[in-house]
């Protein structure tokens, strides 16, 4: 009885994360309609409008992309498969249901996605980060600058 009463207390912070992105969301894109209609102002002001733009227009894709993963686990618990691994068919820890409500496998079926390259439905283009087909692709972490 423990699972089912921490799946009823997942629920009700899965539904009140959608609500805040729900809301979160209908903000950035009010700000990303505001920021286009805006054509004054110098180069510089242009500039820092794109760069706030693209910065707005990922994060409003980042909270999009989990709004859809979590109507998909409010789904799953309205047809009574949720926490249920779809690699395996066996229950999802209820640690990893905690960290991660909208978790849809378990640990050792995403490492195996992971090294396939599947990433859980969710793979990265490493292609942007390191072009493979030169020939020296020596990186260490001390060549990257970073500005924090």
């Amino acid at each position: 009885m423990a699972r089912k009463d921490a799946i009823l207390n997942l629920r009700q912070v899965l539904i009140k994360r959608r609500d805040a992105l729900r809301k979160a969301l209908a903000g950035d894109l009010s700000l990303l309609k505001e920021l286009r209609e805006q054509t004054s102002g110098d180069v510089v002001d242009f500039a820092l409008d794109s760069a706030q733009d693209e910065i707005s227009s990922q994060l409003a894709e980042v909270e999009s992309r989990e709004l859809a993963q979590i109507e998909s686990a409010l789904e799953l618990m309205r047809e009574g498969k949720y926490g249920i691994c779809e690699g395996c068919d066996k229950p999802i820890p209820l640690a990893r249901l905690q960290a991660l409500p909208y978790a849809i496998t378990c640990i050792e079926c995403q490492r195996e996605a992971e090294k396939i390259g599947l990433g859980g439905g969710r793979s990265a283009d490493w292609s942007r980060i390191l072009d493979t087909d030169k020939g020296d692709n020596d990186i260490s972490f001390s060549d990257i600058e970073v500005d924090v």
